[in-house]
C-alpha cells in the first residue's frame, strides 16, 4: 500500500542579505510590493524587512518592464500585495540570483504523514510530494516521519533495507519515494 507524504511550508522563508543598517544577515518576507512607472515603463519590488533593526529592503522583481509585457493579472496581484505571488517569486531561481540572496527554511515547514502510525509494517512504501521548493535532507525526513533516530535511518540505508531511486544523502528539493523494510 502506497503512503503520501507532504512537505509543505508554514511561512514564508527568511531571505539571507547582508543589511547596510545594522549588518544583520536576514529579513523577513511579508508579502508587500512596491510597483513604480515611469511613462510605459514599470519597475516592481517586493519588500521584505530586516529582522535585527526593521530596514527595508526591495528584491527587484521587474526592472524597466514595458507595460504591455506584463501580464495584467501578474500586475493585479502585485497591486494586491498577494502573499502566494511573494511565496513564488521567492521561490524563483532568477529572482534569487538577480538580487543575489538565498532563502533559509528553518522552521517554515511541516511534515504532514496524515496521522498514520506506520510502526506496525514490515514494509513502507511512501511517496513524499513538495508543496514549494523546499532544501531538505530525506534521511530526515524519514527519521521523522517513521519516528526513528538519523543513526538508525542511515543503517538502514547502509544494510539496503531503505531503498529508493533519489539519492537519500544530501539534501532534495523535489518529489522522491523510497522503500523501508524493517
Amino acid at each position: 500500500m502506497l503512503i503520501h507524504w507532504a512537505v509543505m511550508p508554514t511561512r514564508l522563508p527568511v531571505v539571507l542579505r547582508r543589511c547596510h543598517t545594522c549588518a544583520s544577515g536576514s529579513f523577513r518576507a511579508n508579502g508587500k510590493f512596491r510597483v513604480n512607472a515611469h511613462h510605459k515603463l514599470l519597475d516592481a519590488w517586493l519588500l521584505a524587512l530586516c529582522t535585527g533593526c526593521g530596514d527595508t529592503t526591495k528584491l527587484t522583481v521587474l526592472e524597466r518592464a514595458h507595460v504591455r509585457s506584463v501580464r495584467p493579472e501578474l500586475l493585479d496581484r502585485m497591486h494586491a500585495n498577494d502573499p502566494a505571488l511573494a511565496a513564488e517569486l521567492l521561490q524563483d531561481p532568477v529572482v534569487r540570483r538577480r538580487n543575489r540572496v538565498a532563502l533559509d527554511w528553518t522552521g517554515a515547514w511541516r511534515l504532514d504523514t496524515g496521522g498514520q502510525d506506520h510502526s506496525d509494517r514490515e514494509v513502507i512504501d511512501v511517496s513524499v510530494t513538495f508543496g514549494a521548493r523546499i532544501p531538505v535532507r530525506p534521511l530526515r525526513l524519514i527519521a521523522d516521519g517513521c519516528g526513528l533516530s538519523r543513526t538508525e535511518t542511515e543503517r538502514l540505508l547502509s544494510e539496503g533495507k531503505l531503498v529508493s531511486p533519489a539519492r537519500l544523502n544530501g539534501r532534495l528539493t523535489g518529489d522522491f519515494g523510497f522503500l523501508l523494510k524493517r
